[in-house]
């Protein structure tokens, strides 16, 4: 029973008194979960970005145009089921992340929860092109070159090259009401002939340290974009509240994550965007996408906690519901798969008093499947049935 954003009741049939003025919703032939949550997107982002060019300053459309692109993405997401998501880094946005997020919040538009981060925070030449100004990690690519200085914009990287100048990046974003940090601590990486990944670290460790205290002191959660190595120890290290990518996960980094109970958020589509060109640009040896699946299958069978987030953005928005059927693909039984799109995300965005369940007091999130997906992980592709805050938003 719902009153209000807010579910107040939650029995079997006989137990619960449904008042007569009550609206019923029928949903006795489907499967109903609490509304997802992808603790990881980039609602600036689409695909055309990425036969294009990532960087901000060289996209073509006004801000405002990519605006009402963020919001019609994250439309598509709560459409898909997703009634929460986590934007780490508005790739070319700014901070229209925050903006879309209130507006939403306001009621001026539709859309799902929101939290959110600003531009990334990288470090002088940590970020590469090509000649045709496209975002560039792959070492191996003989037309990289490093990121010149002058050409980065607060529309897509804060820069730091020092404790003290992470220090005044997170001040910055802070200032701009961002919930999350978006630290790249690595970024570049090549593979080498024997098919092992080389990842550069972005920052020191003490660079690091002061970048996640400040977060911390100014009541912010930090997100570390790492794939191993050095940069992936000293995000764990400095205790970052949620790992992204670790694609190169070694025992060690493992360990740590453990030690300090870290949880590790994967993306998967937005490797595979790259596979071909990384496959390419080692020789056939291997890939980001080939190597997370390796990564996942470790994290997994080490107990590492591992929350769901896709990345969409790379890859269309409103298709992630396809990264569960991954999960369970790589090792996840179906229950688990679902918990880390629910319980275990709403943990990680701190949220667990609000969403993430279907029981009394909780904000009447929640979506309906035909099937059982406990049975078919394959349902969480054809969601029928999305309710936010008590507000239907689609029935099919």
């Amino acid at each position: 029973m719902i009153r209000g954003e807010r579910i107040v009741e939650v029995g079997p049939e006989g137990r619960v008194q449904i008042p007569s003025e009550a609206k019923i919703i029928d949903l006795r032939s489907s499967t109903v979960l609490p509304g997802l949550i992808d603790t990881h997107v980039h609602v600036f982002s689409d695909p055309s970005d990425y036969t294009r060019n990532i960087p901000g300053a060289l996209l073509p459309e006004s801000k405002q145009y990519r605006e009402l692109v963020a919001m019609v993405n994250a439309q598509k997401d709560l459409n898909a089921g997703f009634t929460t998501i986590c934007d780490l880094a508005a790739h070319g946005g700014a901070y229209g992340t925050s903006d879309l997020r209130d507006a939403i919040n306001r009621g001026l538009v539709s859309g799902p929860r929101m939290q959110v981060a600003g531009p990334g925070i990288q470090s002088t030449a940590g970020y590469g092109f090509d000649a045709g100004g496209h975002g560039v990690q792959n070492l191996q690519r003989p037309d990289a070159s490093p990121y010149p200085p002058d050409m980065i914009l607060p529309d897509d990287m804060l820069v730091a090259d020092s404790a003290s100048e992470g220090r005044k990046a997170v001040r910055e974003q802070f200032m701009y009401g961002v919930d999350w940090i978006k630290v790249y601590s690595t970024w570049q990486y090549y593979f080498k002939p024997d098919g092992s990944m080389v990842n550069i670290p972005t920052f020191t460790l003490d660079e690091i340290k002061a970048i996640v205290d400040e977060a911390h002191r100014k009541g912010l959660k930090v997100a570390c974009h790492a794939y191993g190595g050095e940069g992936l120890r000293n995000c764990i290290v400095a205790g970052v509240d949620a790992q992204q990518h670790a694609v190169d996960l070694d025992d060690e980094s493992m360990k740590m994550l453990l030690q300090k109970n870290i949880p590790l958020v994967p993306t998967f589509f937005d490797l595979q965007v790259g596979d071909k060109a990384d496959m390419e640009f080692s020789g056939g040896v291997n890939s980001r996408w080939r190597q997370q699946e390796k990564s996942f299958k470790k994290a997994l069978a080490g107990g590492v906690t591992i929350g769901f987030g896709s990345g969409a953005g790379p890859f269309p928005h409103g298709t992630q519901g396809e990264q569960l059927v991954y999960f369970v693909r790589w090792g996840m039984t179906p229950a688990q798969a679902l918990r880390s799109a629910t319980a275990i995300a709403a943990n990680i965005l701190g949220w667990q008093d609000r969403i993430g369940f279907v029981e009394a007091g909780k904000f009447a999130d929640l979506i309906a499947v035909s099937g059982d997906p406990l049975a078919d992980i394959t349902q969480m592709q054809r969601v029928t049935f999305v309710m936010k805050g008590g507000q239907v938003v689609r029935k099919d």
